[in-house]
Formats: C-alpha cells, structure tokens, sequence
C-alpha cells in the first residue's frame, strides 16, 4: 500500500489508542473532549518524527511491561512446549461442532458424557493449544520487528496495517514452514519458496 505522507500520519495516528492519543495531544497543550477521528484532525500536522517517537516509546513501554510478567527467553520456552499443532477445531466453528456433533446427535446422556470425555475434550484442547501458541509466537514476532529502528509499530488494530516501514504501511503476516522445509534450509536459503504478494 503506497500512501503519501499525510494519508501515513493518518494511519499512524488512527493505530494510536484513544488514550494515548489524548495523552499525546496533551503533550501539545491541545485539549480535546470529542472523538478520536475529531482529535487526530487537530494532530495531522504534528511532525512525523514527534508522531513516531510517541508510538515507539509508548510501544517499547508495553513491551517492556509484558516482559515483566514473562521474559523473551521464557516465553520462546513456553512456546517450544508445543511439540505440534493441531487445530482439532476449525477456527470459528467451535459452537457449530459442538452443536452437529453433540448436541443435536445424542439423546442418552451417558452417551454425550462419554463423547465428550472421548472426543471433544481433546479436540478442544487441541484448538486451545494451537490458538496459544500463534498468539504468543505472533507476539514474540511483532514485538521483535516492531522495535526495529526502520519500523513504526502499531498500538492498536488498524484496518489492516500492522507496522509501518520505511513510511509506508505492512499487513504483516506470518505462516509456518511448509512440511519437509527445515528452519536450517530456510536460513540457508532464504530465497526458495519466496513468494511475495502486492495488494
């Protein structure tokens, strides 16, 4: 997404919490009571340098404040606990799977205890585990850009655009290896399999 400089500082600026964009204008001695959309109208000719100093700083804050409750190194522990994935529920479907296949299939109640015990609780957990283990990842991941000198993080969802790099704004998005592709083939070969999308 190319954008000029005035639609970036709005992108930046709409990736900044509520709050925090008031404490921001604050710093400014501009005083505002209305919405956010109103507020970032009164900050759009702020420079950019002061815009981008404000969200790294108030990113590497919460950064910092994450790793109060668990370091980097323990997490990435924590992390490589999960030996595989398994989704056992497809995402989003949880209530519909449990509906169709125990809900509406079983008419004794042993017999939807037992379907539960037998099948659904690992299922679940499965899904729980899987879920876990990409936000964290994702954390860890977003974290480590997002503190990049040529990166400006997001504080908050932002209609798609996660970081933005060299002024222009990213989705970023991240995936597993294919099956077969090692992490010591893909350092090694950092170009096979490289697929890069533009929308």
């Amino acid at each position: 997404m190319l954008v000029s400089e005035k639609e970036l500082t709005n992108l930046k600026l709409k990736s900044v919490k509520s709050d925090d964009l008031k404490e921001f204008a604050l710093s400014f001695n501009i005083k505002h009571k209305g919405t956010a959309g109103e507020l970032i109208k009164k900050l759009i000719d702020l420079s950019p340098d002061k815009i981008d100093s404000f969200i790294r700083r108030k990113y590497q804050l919460r950064v910092k404040n994450r790793q109060k409750l668990i370091s980097d190194a323990e997490l990435i522990k924590e992390v490589n606990k999960v030996k595989g994935i398994n989704w056992g529920v497809v995402q989003g479907q949880l209530d519909q799977k449990i509906q169709s296949e125990y809900v509406r299939k079983f008419y004794r109640y042993e017999e939807l205890i037992s379907g539960v015990k037998d099948r659904l609780y690992d299922e679940i957990t499965s899904y729980v585990i899987a879920t876990w283990y990409n936000h964290w990842t994702t954390v860890l991941i977003e974290d480590h850009i997002g503190l990049h000198p040529r990166v400006i993080p997001t504080l908050k969802n932002n209609f798609g655009v996660d970081i933005f790099f060299d002024k222009q704004a990213f989705d970023l998005k991240t995936t597993y290896l294919p099956r077969g592709y090692s992490i010591d083939e893909a350092i090694k070969n950092p170009h096979v399999g490289q697929t890069i999308v533009c929308l």
